[in-house]
């Protein structure tokens, strides 16, 4: 029996890059079917004091969620999944910079509609972008990022690795985490991060 895991990300963080690329290694080795969400750091942080950097960082992140979210309101999950991909891959690794002209090559690159990168420089759909989060979100609390993922109807933050596992080793690390979920009394795993996004 095939398990659903549903994923929220925001398409700017590597850290939930990273773990998606270790849940399709997942799909690889176990029976299991990642439905990707969108969830928006720029909503997570809205009306936040933060430091200017961060807050320039989170006025970049609004477009590529937007967007994100009108390929799946437009295309349907399969086709977020190839966004997700593509657009990743020119951020993450090609360090493409997060704008209108990056997102419209990345919907060319899938055969998506282009109209969505003009219509995601817009607020027009934040009302939708903001419900997509708030699905992901509400039950892991605001103390939390992405990713976010949903198994056995239990939703958690994380994990964050780094590199992501691949074959046998990705499905190992799935199991632990699927059985964590098994136990409704728990809640958090944690340390500190030692070491930086190492994306292969």
């Amino acid at each position: 029996m095939t398990t659903t895991v549903d994923f929220w990300f925001d398409p700017t963080c590597p850290w939930a890059w990273m773990t998606s690329r270790w849940m399709l290694e997942v799909e690889k080795v176990r029976d299991v079917k990642t439905v990707f969400h969108v969830m928006s750091l720029a909503v997570l942080n809205d009306g936040r004091d933060l430091p200017e950097d961060y807050l320039a960082h989170m006025k970049e992140a609004w477009l590529p969620a937007r967007a994100a979210l009108l390929v799946e309101q437009r295309h349907g999950s399969d086709k977020l999944r190839e966004f997700y991909t593509e657009i990743g891959m020119r951020f993450h690794l090609g360090q493409e910079p997060k704008t209108p002209d990056v997102v419209r090559a990345a919907l060319a690159a899938i055969g998506a509609d282009e109209e969505i990168a003009d219509l995601a420089q817009t607020d027009a759909f934040d009302d939708d972008l903001r419900r997509s989060h708030h699905e992901g979100m509400d039950p892991v609390g605001d103390e939390v990022g992405t990713p976010v993922l949903r198994i056995n109807g239990m939703s958690l933050f994380g994990p964050v690795i780094s590199p992501a596992p691949k074959g046998e080793e990705a499905g190992s690390l799935f199991d632990g985490v699927e059985k964590v979920t098994a136990y409704p009394g728990f809640f958090e795993l944690k340390r500190t991060r030692t070491v930086g996004p190492i994306l292969d």
